[in-house]
């Protein structure tokens, strides 16, 4: 592992986990040096705080003495400052492998599930936080609380991790107590089908030690024979922990939490939504566990304020509506729209979705329709690539030709800027993990001129 004063190297410094895990290391005295493709306010924020990010795959940049070099797969094989270390013999990392070593010698809650994992993450780092027991975590999102991916009480304490299934990421971690919220297809690009998937799943439960705990979703079925001891959460039915009397009360959800012997009433939530309840449960079920009493889980629910591009509130004026969120799979979108529709009865609502990936369009087109169509109006943007090339007839078109609601279009960015100065939305709702979530300030901008 790296120690004090080495150089280590992040390319793809700008995303999510590959930031937070430089978080970890800058504050541990290493070096960090890094590349990325774009200049973002994170990678900004990176270098006030003494990291040093270039933008251009040039070799020259790179300095001497590097100790350590960590990368995502994200980065495509032909980056030229990949081949460059590879060609020197450098012993090159993926984020998930350095995350393993960390793991390994730390108490660690690995947070799971194909949507749900980054809210779920930040929801229990902010209640042991809250507890004042020592914490340190890298999370999957900002969160609105510490406005930061990387939280630390600065000791060696509970190590909170997102367990990524995307190629097959988490199965390097060496949970102590895992969290698994949801097991929907997804990376099929990786998987080749749900069986495999799942297979994945339940080999990430096996890593848990029979003295751990599993706390999962009540309708994942997957873990009969998992030795570790194990708790199913759900909203709705029989479970260890539950929810009951949630209403919606002057727009804020109210809940009982019922989680074994542990009751907790009347629970006023400042984010919205059953499925910010549920990840309540999980994020309670694990706070027990680790010794949070019922008046302090009651606090850390209240006082949370959620996580940036989850059901992110940009303007809420009595004007005008506008949320955004980084839902994207049809899964994420179909509650997303129906929260939205909960809070807003009788309202127009108008969503902006911007597809991830070529593979998940083409999967599951159909589903992201079913979803969408929900909506008042839907306006598609077209497919963010990510890591992926072009894939001959896979476009936004795919998912505009299924959904059944006629008041339908495909816009470029420009084209929706300029559409939102002369049609004004009742409710927005901007939706996508791709660079949709860099347009937010011009949109706000646009839509507060008015």
């Amino acid at each position: 592992m790296l120690k004090k004063g080495d150089i280590a190297y992040f390319l793809g410094i700008g995303g999510i986990g590959m930031s937070a895990l430089a978080r970890y290391f800058n504050d541990r005295g290493i070096t960090i040096y890094g590349y990325d493709l774009t200049e973002t306010p994170l990678t900004r924020a990176l270098e006030s705080e003494g990291m040093i990010i270039h933008y251009d795959e040039n070799p020259d940049k790179i300095p001497s003495g590097v100790d350590a070099v960590i990368y995502t797969p994200a980065i495509p094989s032909g980056n030229k400052e990949l081949v460059y270390f590879k060609e020197k013999g450098y012993d090159l990392k993926k984020r998930s492998e350095i995350l393993g070593e960390i793991s390994k010698n730390n108490f660690t809650v690995a947070v799971a599930g194909t949507h749900g994992k980054t809210s779920i993450s930040i929801l229990l780092t902010h209640l042991l936080k809250q507890a004042g027991k020592d914490v340190t975590a890298l999370v999957g999102g900002i969160s609105k609380n510490y406005g930061t991916n990387y939280i630390s009480s600065g000791k060696n304490g509970i190590l909170v991790l997102e367990a990524d299934e995307y190629d097959r990421s988490f199965l390097k971690l060496h949970p102590g107590i895992a969290i698994v919220s949801s097991v929907e297809a997804d990376h099929l690009d990786i998987y080749g089908g749900r069986g495999a998937l799942e297979k994945a799943f339940r080999d990430f439960a096996l890593r848990i030690p029979e003295n751990g705990l599993l706390v999962h979703h009540k309708n994942i079925n997957l873990f009969e024979d998992i030795p570790a001891r194990k708790i199913a959460y759900t909203l709705e039915g029989d479970a260890v922990c539950t929810a009951g009397k949630v209403k919606l009360v002057d727009g804020k959800y109210v809940f009982d939490l019922v989680c074994g012997d542990v009751t907790v009433r009347n629970i006023i939530s400042r984010v919205p939504g059953n499925h910010y309840v549920e990840n309540a449960l999980a994020a309670s079920a694990v706070a027990k566990e680790l010794g949070v009493d019922a008046k302090l889980i009651k606090q850390g629910l209240e006082s949370y304020e959620g996580v940036v591009r989850r059901f992110d509130y940009k303007i809420d004026d009595g004007d005008i509506v506008f949320i955004d969120d980084y839902a994207h799979h049809p899964r994420e979108l179909e509650v997303t729209i129906d929260a939205v529709k909960k809070l807003y009865p009788g309202k127009k609502i108008t969503g902006v979705f911007q597809p991830h990936l070529y593979s998940r369009t083409k999967d599951f087109a159909e589903d992201f329709a079913r979803s969408l169509e929900k909506l008042d109006e839907l306006i598609l943007l077209e497919i963010y690539p990510a890591r992926e090339k072009p894939m001959p007839g896979v476009t936004s078109g795919l998912i505009l030709d299924k959904v059944k609601n006629g008041n339908k279009k495909i816009m470029s960015k420009d084209g929706l800027l300029k559409y939102l100065e002369t049609n004004k939305p009742e409710v927005l709702l901007t939706l996508g993990a791709g660079d949709i979530g860099l347009m937010l300030d011009k949109i706000e901008k646009v839509l507060k001129k008015r």
